[in-house]
């Protein structure tokens, strides 16, 4: 079950938020509970002291207590794979925003447009790291890994590597075989021997695939344009 906070000191945006909300999780067929925040400081505590958990946070920027970017900063330690969606009035948040690992960052000028697609994408993002795993099977081991763990495959001799959360799976076969076993869009070609797990790529600099666990991964100059377009439909765009 998903859990999800809104917070906003509106308490009519509030409303119409939590309302998109439960929209996006029937037509997803997730279910869900929603939490309702008029505090930032109630939220910050419900996750920090009462040690509440939540996939999905939709989280105003501008609130008297504190900022949405402060309370950006103090969760993601205690949840570090939380999706935030920031909902501001101000187009120069979204730089910091990108900088956060923000998931999607939702002007209030285009609410009505903007929020829930993002809501949507989330929602199906959560579900999908949720979900599947790879199979590494022999007559002397059996692996699974989830899909959400893996970081990049790359090409190793006659083997492909795959590195996860918990170290490198070597299975002995081709990057293409491993390729089309996946089968899920998440997973790219960024060079001929190395594919990454775009749900783990915070940003493209000078070259590079840059991962969460700040791993630069190199991209070819043949791959980058085709990189970079598949990057933006899967992600959308943040602005």
């Amino acid at each position: 079950m998903l859990q999800i906070a809104v917070c906003d000191d509106d308490e009519s945006a509030v409303q119409t938020h939590r309302e998109m909300a439960e929209r996006c999780l029937q037509q997803s067929g997730a279910a869900g509970k929603i939490a309702l925040y008029t505090s930032g400081s109630s939220l910050l505590y419900d996750i920090t002291e009462d040690k509440l958990f939540y996939d999905l946070i939709l989280l105003d920027i501008e609130m008297p207590e504190r900022t949405g970017m402060e309370l950006a900063q103090k969760i993601k330690p205690f949840l570090p794979n939380i999706k935030i969606i920031f909902i501001t009035s101000h187009i120069e948040y979204a730089i910091d925003a990108f900088e956060l690992s923000i998931f999607r960052y939702v002007p209030k000028n285009d609410i009505e447009k903007r929020l829930f697609p993002a809501i949507q994408d989330a929602v199906k993002l959560i579900m999908l790291e949720a979900g599947k795993s790879y199979t590494i099977q022999t007559n002397s081991r059996f692996e699974k890994i989830p899909y959400k763990e893996i970081y990049y495959i790359e090409r190793d001799g006659k083997n492909a590597s795959i590195v996860s959360e918990n170290g490198v799976s070597k299975v002995r076969k081709s990057l293409g075989q491993v390729y089309d076993e996946l089968g899920a869009e998440e997973f790219i070609y960024v060079d001929r021997g190395c594919i990454v797990n775009l749900i783990h790529v915070m940003q493209v600099r000078d070259g590079m695939a840059v991962l969460k666990n700040g791993a630069p991964l190199p991209i070819s100059r043949s791959h980058l344009q085709d990189v970079k377009e598949q990057i933006n439909r899967y992600w959308g765009t943040h602005i």
